[in-house]
């Protein structure tokens, strides 16, 4: 909550950067990113605050796993804000011996924020919460987001230009294009090449978004009769689950293969639709089979009956 707290104020200076400082690297205003990473980052610490406020067991190890989350992101963070501070760009630069030791000090906070982010999506399997639905939606997101988040590493790696005419960039957002030129408003996501950004965004905020659906559910559930059984919640978490892993793969391959968020073809289109379709048929289904045969309520945990000694036998009376 600390770095979350960090993270509001960082904002709030890159808000001011944004409105008072006008250059630009590679094509998009130098304050942006860090704009977008303070608030990326806001998100995933109160987010870990909480989930690891309520584990019942291993809270010591999570508590330490949990903080080294912290400060893995406070780094990345501040090395970006230095970098943009600077005129330069963060990610990937190793132009300046300079540049090269901030890359590093990077790279290295988040490869140890993978290693303490998958300690803690482990813990998260023996979280019990008050519903299955959001059990099973809390565990799912944590596991996608873990996905999401090793996604980063594909971008780490030369692109074949890099490694013909090297300019001091070693990796890259984008495929088949150089990094900085058109893209999409705000989110900076290329509009003319694949942007392996999209995918990795995505998959670490199922950490959010998962879960949020199954909050959802429950709400509903007081004024949707067809709701009111969490077994026909879970089944729709587990269907919301699904979909967002598929989708996640078709952005990822989307990315990989080159083709923008904004215009898929081939393969890929049609690996989209068929996940949408895919997603609403299995919806419709749980639906139809809810309001078809309507599964009677769990019963309660019975109390064990209790005896009168007067009518007990004299044995049990003794022992």
């Amino acid at each position: 909550m600390s770095v979350a707290a960090l993270m509001l104020l960082c904002a709030a200076v890159c808000l001011i950067g944004v409105a008072a400082d006008p250059r630009q690297v590679g094509g998009a205003e130098v304050w942006l990113k860090p704009l977008k990473f303070s608030l990326s980052i806001l998100i995933y610490s109160v987010t870990w605050a909480w989930l690891i406020a309520h584990l019942p067991r291993f809270r010591k190890a999570a508590h330490t796993a949990g903080t080294v989350i912290a400060v893995a992101l406070a780094v990345e963070q501040i090395a970006i804000v230095a970098a943009a501070a600077s005129g330069t760009t963060s990610h990937f630069n190793v132009s300046t011996p300079v540049s090269t030791a901030l890359w590093g000090i990077m790279a290295v906070s988040i490869t140890v924020l993978y290693v303490a982010t998958f300690v803690t999506t482990i813990m998260l399997f023996w979280m019990p919460l008050p519903t299955v639905s959001l059990t099973v939606a809390v565990r799912a997101g944590a596991a996608l987001a873990l996905v999401g988040l090793g996604l980063a590493f594909l971008m780490t790696g030369p692109t074949a230009q890099q490694l013909d005419d090297y300019q001091g960039i070693v990796g890259a957002h984008t495929v088949g294009v150089a990094d900085g030129g058109p893209g999409l408003p705000i989110l900076g996501w290329s509009t003319v090449a694949g942007d392996l950004r999209i995918p990795h965004f995505v998959g670490m905020h199922a950490l959010q978004l998962i879960p949020l659906f199954a909050i959802a559910l429950d709400l509903l559930a007081p004024r949707l009769r067809i709701l009111a059984d969490d077994r026909v919640r879970t089944r729709l978490v587990i269907v919301a689950t699904s979909a967002f892993g598929a989708a996640l793969l078709v952005l990822t391959a989307q990315a990989l293969v080159g083709q923008s968020i904004v215009r898929p073809d081939g393969g890929i289109l049609v690996a989209g639709w068929s996940v949408l379709g895919a997603a609403l048929a299995a919806t419709v289904a749980v639906l139809v089979g809810a309001a078809r045969h309507p599964e009677p309520p769990a019963a309660p945990p019975t109390a064990p009956a209790r005896v009168d000694p007067l009518d007990a036998p004299a044995e049990t009376v003794q022992s």
